[in-house]
């Protein structure tokens, strides 16, 4: 089963082909603001490289956020025009559940945070188990002190990943934490079509219109519904709180 990873939530933006066996091609871009430009490119990239032709491709994994508001959505938008022209099932995945499996063989307990913007971060916690990791906590946004505290009351030592991490790392350091290095610090869309692959097996998949961005943010929701109301040139209903 070949299936088509697309990764855009965050500054950095990926495309990876991912088999049962191997990661058959990949191409990201560490340049905030360039998703539009560099997706549909990659994605061609990518087949080119591979001699891989379209229909080779089995099914198509997003990261549904949280993350950067205009990625977030390209990248959506890509994963659902590709499968919907073909005809191809879909899976959306969280960047934090991303970015937790890229460390999944941690010993201590994981916390991944993802740089929100508006001096905010988005994380969640996880502990490994076998096969994979699990989250034990639902993701969130707040600020680092908030962050802080909910790592404390961990009551051991944490490894903390992220580019969350990466910017506020020097309050961090303060809270004896073991802080990953910008290898780990986005989700990448190698890891996001390996985790993805199994649901894929499983058929436990969405249509492409089904797929929905993960929005912690009140504002961030009622945003996507205008964006929506306007794309189908209706009105867009009042956010729910």
């Amino acid at each position: 089963m070949l299936v088509l990873g697309i990764e855009s939530s965050t500054a950095r933006s990926s495309v990876a082909l991912v088999d049962d066996e191997r990661v058959v091609a990949s191409a990201s871009l560490g340049i905030a603001r360039r998703h539009g430009e560099f997706l549909a490119p990659a994605i061609r990239f990518c087949l080119t490289q591979a001699g891989i032709e379209v229909r080779d491709i089995h099914g198509v994994a997003v990261g549904l956020g949280p993350g950067l508001f205009t990625g977030l959505r390209v990248g959506i938008a890509t994963a659902q025009a590709f499968a919907a022209a073909r005809q191809l099932p879909t899976v959306g995945l969280c960047g934090l559940d991303v970015l937790a499996f890229e460390v999944r063989y941690s010993i201590r307990p994981i916390c991944v945070t993802i740089d929100a913007r508006r001096g905010e971060l988005f994380w969640a916690f996880y502990r490994s188990v076998p096969g994979g990791v699990q989250r034990e906590t639902e993701p969130r946004v707040g600020r680092v002190d908030e962050l802080i505290a909910e790592i404390e009351a961990q009551g051991e030592e944490v490894l903390v990943v992220g580019d969350g991490a990466l910017r506020e790392r020097h309050r961090l350091q303060e809270a004896h934490v073991q802080l990953g290095g910008p290898e780990i610090a986005w989700p990448d869309a190698t890891h996001l079509a390996q985790l993805a692959l199994p649901r894929f097996v499983r058929e436990e998949t969405v249509r492409p219109e089904q797929l929905l961005p993960i929005y912690l943010r009140q504002a961030d929701v009622r945003i996507g519904w205008e964006q929506r109301g306007r794309l189908r040139g209706g009105v867009a209903p009042e956010a729910s709180t």
